[in-house]
Parts: structure tokens; sequence; C-alpha cells
């Protein structure tokens, strides 16, 4: 036996107190020259690139404003749901360009990279979006059309005759 052995709360406190401890992660702005934070969120099969700046609260996405973009307000919800939650409203200027998939999956990405981009600007505001679950790729995606079957899991009508 090399080593003593802990059999008291008291042996394992001075444990605790040594500097051998590893620390917790610390996470640092990262912008590019313009001042920007960069991100790149991700949902069904759309990809979008986001851009955060400080500014006027303006959601530009792919050269049109989120209301010309997204008709429907439940989408333009979806986009503003981590600013809010962050606090963070009227404080930020986003710039958005997203491909692939339909205007849910679309909004979903750019929901993820808005995140992203605001944890790349303010790191503090990482634990406050990590609740809110706006951190994690929504990784669910349509299932394949599999043989003898109308759709993934539809069957063709039965006839017993």
């Amino acid at each position: 036996m090399a080593e003593e052995e802990t059999k008291t709360l008291e042996d394992l406190g001075e444990m605790a107190g040594q500097e051998d401890a590893v620390a917790a992660r610390v996470y640092e702005q990262k912008l590019d020259d313009h001042g920007r934070a960069y991100a790149t969120g991700k949902r069904k099969d759309a990809i979008a690139r986001v851009w955060v700046k400080p500014g006027a609260g303006k959601i530009i996405v792919n050269g049109k404003s989120q209301e010309d973009y997204f008709a429907r307000p439940v989408l333009r919800m979806i986009l503003q749901q981590p600013i809010v939650a962050a606090d963070r409203k009227d404080q930020y200027d986003v710039v958005a360009t997203v491909s692939g998939g339909g205007l849910s999956g679309q909004a979903g990405a750019v929901r993820h990279g808005i995140s992203k981009a605001l944890t790349h600007y303010e790191p503090e505001l990482r634990s406050v979006l990590k609740k809110g679950g706006f951190l994690t790729r929504d990784s669910r995606r349509v299932e394949r059309k599999k043989f003898g079957r109308a759709k993934a899991r539809k069957s063709f009508q039965f006839s017993k005759r």
C-alpha cells in the first residue's frame, strides 16, 4: 500500500483542496475581423450560416427581413426564442443565409445558429441557452420509405380476397 487510505470526511476535504483538481472549462469570445460572431446551425436537411453583431435587433435571412422570409408568426417566434431567453432583445443584429429543407427546418436551423453565435459573442450566456435546449442540435430526420410499404410505416390496404 503505497498510498494511505482515506477513512474520514476530513481526509476527503483535504484532498479536495489540492491544486491539481480539474478547473471548470472557460469559454472565450470568438469574433471575426469585423467584430461579428459566426456559427452554423442545422436542423433536418437545412443548414444556416449565422452572423451576430451589436445592433438594433434586425434579423435578415437570405437578404430579406424575417417578416418577408418567414411569413408564419410561429416561425418568426422560433427565431426569437434564444434572443428572448438570453434577455438580449433589440441588442443584436442577425444576418443568416440558409439553404436546404423546408421553412420549418430552416427556422430551426437559424435558431440553432443564433444560439451558437450568441455563445461565441457572450460566453456567459451559454448556461442560459443550454438550459433552454437551444444549443442541442435536433437530430430527428424523416424516416426512409421501406419496400412493400406505402410510406415509411404505412401499409397498403389489406384485402382478404
